[in-house]
């Protein structure tokens, strides 16, 4: 779901906006900025997230504000770490806030879109770091694979949930002709994800920052 500015009133639309702000303040305390000294580092992620901006161009919508894309945040968040993958989320949706011009929507749309999925897919990481083996197949099938497969539904939920209890859809609406494409939606973005750090493990495992070659593959 990409939310317009119709469908936020002021209390929504404050709520958000001081969020965004708190999550601001501790991005700016938190974030390992020193990273990006690196003009490699720092390229990667600017590579990133263009190649984001134009994944999000591909999309579908059947009413305003149901609109069906990849998100790519998982992707994001094992190569770069919670911070810089909310970083990148956050420039991408601002670029698209620039074009389609709801820029009372830019908060909602990155906490939803962003924040969200980047927490449930480094919730599932930092679980599995500590409970189960190093192994390169379990990093992929449950970090990459489950992990955006469920970062996804997550968003469909709560995209759901919102439109709801805000009185923008019905909820048999929503039922009937959105949120079971969504799930079809998080089938996609589990493969795709899998499918493109599978790659970056194998040939750049110096771009995924949650991957290690001496604990996942020196272990085996």
């Amino acid at each position: 779901m990409n939310l317009v500015s119709a469908h936020l009133s002021t209390a929504w639309s404050t709520a958000f906006w001081l969020l965004l702000a708190g999550l601001a303040v501790l991005m700016w305390r938190r974030a390992n900025w020193a990273m990006l000294k690196s003009p490699a580092n720092l390229n990667v992620l600017l590579g990133a997230t263009v190649a984001l901006l134009g994944l999000w161009l591909i999309k579908a919508g059947i009413r305003p504000g149901l609109n069906f894309h990849l998100l790519g945040a998982t992707a994001l968040t094992l190569m770069f770490r919670p911070w810089f993958a909310i970083l990148a989320l956050g420039l991408v949706i601002a670029g698209l806030t620039a074009v389609n011009g709801e820029f009372n929507a830019y908060p909602a749309n990155l906490l939803m879109m962003g924040v969200l999925p980047v927490t449930v897919s480094w919730a599932i990481y930092r679980m599995v770091d500590r409970r189960l083996a190093n192994h390169v197949f379990i990093y992929i099938f449950l970090n990459c694979f489950f992990g955006a497969g469920l970062a996804m539904a997550s968003v469909g939920l709560a995209s759901t949930a919102y439109a709801v209890g805000a009185g923008v859809y019905s909820f048999s609406y929503l039922a009937d002709n959105y949120l079971p494409f969504y799930f079809l939606m998080a089938w996609a973005e589990a493969f795709a994800t899998g499918m493109i750090m599978t790659l970056l493990v194998v040939y750049r495992p110096d771009w995924v920052a949650t991957f290690d070659d001496r604990r996942y593959l020196d272990s085996e």
